[in-house]
């Protein structure tokens, strides 16, 4: 069957997993770990790509992304291809080092993001990398440890994750490390990594059950969501939302709003179009879509590329405010 083309636009949550060919390994000691990591890292800066989750294994390696401006495709070539590149040279090697296509599953943000965290974050457990929780808080080679501060970088964002689980930094790592511990009791769940419409459902018996019911749902290989989430992404890939540039007048328009209210509030205009959810950042973004749609008849393709997240995820606040 062929492969469907990539699901992406600027604020779309992405779950990475990238492989080794056949089956090889990726890294083979922590040099190349730790020259992994940091391409990682300054990718990320570079493209505006927003990282909430990674763990790096010998044969493969998975993370939780929110694309930037330039998409994910962009960003894994990047990273990809340079990392690639080194691997070799540094161990006399060929060829391919991962497998031609990563796979990429666009993911609903509001039911499965704390999930999807903790079960990247669980990697190295469920490998046998580490025995115990207090050896994955220590360990440097997935973000876990930078979500309990036990070591530090720039460019994850643990705030947002954090925010999730509480107002104040201890209250929210305790919290994310308990529902770490409570995660970690339920195995595998190929569910967040399965196929269509039964990942999205939670299993056949699921599927089943809604079957009997008369539920006709949507399903897709490449998202993780409700069956209104993937008609949202499918009408966007297809081109059912279509992309409209505003007249010039309307867009400097709009600019100017953008920028002022991004003054008002004290945060840059490449903060807000990052994907971080640290406040005020999500009633920002509402408020501005509101008025770009509403007011100033901007497409909702435009203003999704405006405030660096998905058609989608506009039509979603869109829905909320009324």
């Amino acid at each position: 069957m062929p492969r469907g083309p990539r699901l992406d636009a600027p604020g779309t949550l992405h779950h990475v997993m990238i492989r080794g060919i056949e089956k090889g390994p990726i890294v083979k000691d922590d040099k190349d770990r730790a020259d992994f990591v940091s391409r990682l890292g300054t990718t990320a800066i570079k493209t505006g790509t927003t990282v909430y989750a990674w763990a790096i294994l010998s044969n493969h390696a998975h993370m939780l992304l929110r694309s930037g401006n330039g998409g994910m495709p962009g960003f894994m070539r990047k990273l990809l291809t340079g990392y690639a590149g080194s691997y070799n040279r540094r161990h006399h090697r060929y060829g391919h080092v991962f497998q031609n296509r990563y796979k990429s599953i666009v993911c609903e943000e509001d039911p499965y993001f704390l999930s999807l965290v903790c079960y990247i974050h669980l990697n190295p457990l469920r490998a046998g990398l580490v025995h115990n929780l207090e050896e994955l808080d220590s360990y440097p080679w997935c973000g876990h440890g930078v979500i309990m501060n036990r070591k530090k970088n720039n460019w994850q964002d643990r705030d947002s994750v954090l925010a999730y689980f509480g107002t104040t930094e201890s209250r929210a790592r305790k919290a994310y490390r308990q529902q770490v511990l409570e995660q970690s009791n339920q195995g595998r769940q190929s569910e967040l990594t399965g196929g269509g419409l039964i990942r999205s459902m939670g299993g056949w018996s699921a599927v089943r059950a809604r079957r009997k019911q008369g539920s006709q749902e949507v399903g897709d290989e490449r998202i993780l969501g409700s069956s209104k989430f993937v008609q949202e992404m499918l009408a966007q890939a297809q081109g059912m939302v279509k992309y409209q540039i505003p007249p010039a007048n309307t867009a400097k328009k709009a600019n100017r709003t953008l920028e002022k209210m991004c003054k008002d509030e004290g945060i840059t205009k490449e903060l807000l179009q990052s994907g971080s959810r640290r406040h005020p950042l999500p009633k920002l973004r509402k408020n501005l879509a509101c008025q770009l749609v509403m007011e100033y008849g901007v497409s909702l393709a435009e203003t999704a590329r405006m405030l660096g997240v998905s058609t989608s995820a506009i039509a979603r606040m869109l829905e909320r405010n009324k």
